[in-house]
Formats: structure tokens, C-alpha cells, sequence
């Protein structure tokens, strides 16, 4: 049987500047409980007043071990008609030089796999983790609508900078959103973990402009102390769409994979764009960064 051919890549990332050092200085440790069965209403009520909240256990070594092997084979091309692979930018010039192991080193990202592979479907609709969901959505069933693979490649994965995710989804304002961040591989501040801010959800939108991606201003955060979510494989963060969030550059010789969904509630209608730029959308309205 012929291997499926994977000497072109579908898309290529932006190529971004390096951040500033002190765009992520965490003081702390998130907050963080065993498993997901131990999320009762003192979780609940940490998770609303902080934005966040952290399982270290979340998923088994086997679902963890399945979930990788499905974001494998659709790198290496193995369904086709997968077309949503995203190479990182600075890989662009040598990429055709890359073995098979090696080309697995210089993706940034995936998306909307889901129904390509019941490995990464399964994970996005594991049944404790939306049972855990619904509180957090407000009591309503979690719909998810985003799924990812966010990939930091060792030295070559770039940052996320800081933002809001609920900047980059056109629903009303008041929707709640949860993001799950899943770690597939150890997550640790060297190799860009997610970095927080904690209880920053409650002040509402933050403007963002397009600089090193769609991001809050670097004068908005710097100087800010982070608080960093560490995680081995199996742990996952849940958080909310308006808590500021960003990633650093991986300055190790470690991968770093993680997968990512959003859900909302069931049923919720989407709004125009306009309407959510009206909120996070910087340009025109003489600010400046």
C-alpha cells in the first residue's frame, strides 16, 4: 500500500515578530482539581468568578494516545479530502525538505476535523466532559461549534498574543462561551502553556487590533502579572470566551499539541459581525496601539 503523499501543504500561517519577554510574566499556578468528577458547586462558582478552571486528569493515556494519532493522520495526509492543515510561516522555504517525522515539526495548526476522525470527534463529545459543560454554559447543553489543534513545534512555534476569544465569534455579547484546552503533550511555561488572567472576565470586551495576530494591544498587558496553567497530557483547562489569554513562543526542544473547542448553548442565534467589532474592534475609534 503506497504512502499518501503529503509533499504539499495546504496553507501556511502568518510570519509574526518575536513578543516582547514581559508580555508573559506568571507569578502563580492556576487553580486546578484531580478530575472531572470532582467539579461540584464550589468549581462551579470558581470557575464564574475567576473565568476559569483547571482538571489535571481529565482524560485516560488511551483517549490522549487515540487523540494524537488522529491529528497524525490527517498531517500526514491520510484522509485527502482533509484540506485544513496550517504550516507554520517561517517553515515555508524548507518544508519540501522535511521527512514524514519532520513535518510533523512545523505545523501550527488544524481545524475543523472533527468529521474527519472519530478519534478527535469522540474527545470533542466525551460525556463527562459536557456533562461538566453545562453548568458552566449556565445550565444550558453545551453545542460545540469550533474544534482545533493548536500546535507549538520545538524553537519554531510562534506565539498566540493575548486576547479574548469571544473577539473572534460573531455571537450577541452576552452568549456564554466556554473554551476547553486540551494538552496532548506536557505543557509547561518553556514550551508555551497557557497564560491567563485571572477574574479579567468580568470587565467585559477588550479592544483588539490586528498587529502580531487579532490581538489586545501589547501596552494593555504589559506589565501585567499572568497566572500560567501548566498541564501533562490528559489535562485540560476550561475557560471563558471573555478571559484574556495568550501563549508564548516555545523556547524548548519539546512539542507542544493541544486541542481546543468552544461550545455554546444549544440553540443560540449568531449575530452580524458588525455587531461584535461594534465591542472588540479597535480601528476607528481613536484609540491607538
Amino acid at each position: 500500500m503506497s504512502t499518501p503523499s503529503t509533499t504539499e501543504p495546504v496553507l501556511f500561517d502568518v510570519v509574526a515578530d518575536m513578543h516582547a519577554p514581559d508580555l508573559y510574566q506568571p507569578i502563580a499556578t492556576a487553580h486546578s482539581v484531580e478530575r472531572l468528577t470532582d467539579i461540584g458547586p464550589a468549581e462551579i462558582a470558581f470557575y464564574h468568578e475567576h473565568g476559569y478552571l483547571a482538571v489535571r486528569q481529565a482524560f485516560t493515556p488511551t483517549e490522549i494516545q487515540n487523540a494524537i494519532d488522529g491529528l497524525v493522520s490527517l498531517i500526514m495526509g491520510r484522509r485527502p479530502d482533509f484540506k485544513h492543515v496550517y504550516f507554520e510561516g517561517k517553515a515555508k522555504e524548507i518544508l519540501a525538505t522535511l521527512g514524514p517525522e519532520q513535518r510533523q515539526d512545523a505545523v501550527r495548526k488544524l481545524g475543523l476535523f472533527v468529521d474527519f476522525d472519530e478519534r478527535l470527534k469522540a474527545i470533542s463529545h466525551h460525556p463527562q466532559m459536557l456533562a461538566a459543560l453545562q453548568p458552566l454554559l449556565l445550565g444550558a447543553k453545551p453545542s460545540m461549534f469550533q474544534d482545533m489543534a493548536l500546535i507549538k513545534p520545538p524553537r519554531l512555534g510562534r506565539e498566540k498574543p493575548w486576547h479574548q476569544d469571544k473577539a473572534y465569534f460573531d455571537y450577541p455579547i452576552g452568549t456564554p462561551i466556554v473554551g476547553v484546552w486540551i494538552a496532548l503533550d506536557e505543557a509547561t511555561v518553556e514550551n508555551g502553556c497557557m497564560q491567563i488572567l485571572p477574574g479579567r472576565h468580568q470587565e467585559g470586551p477588550i479592544l483588539h487590533f490586528q498587529r502580531r495576530d487579532w490581538q489586545i494591544c501589547d501596552n494593555t498587558i504589559l506589565g501585567t502579572k499572568s497566572v500560567a496553567v501548566p498541564l501533562k497530557p490528559g489535562g485540560l483547562l476550561f475557560f471563558d470566551g471573555l478571559l484574556p489569554h495568550g501563549t508564548p513562543h516555545n523556547s524548548s526542544d519539546n512539542r507542544r499539541r493541544a486541542l481546543q473547542f468552544h461550545y455554546a448553548p444549544t440553540g443560540v442565534s449568531k449575530t452580524a459581525e458588525a455587531e461584535r467589532l461594534s465591542h472588540f474592534g479597535g480601528e476607528g475609534k481613536n484609540v491607538s496601539c
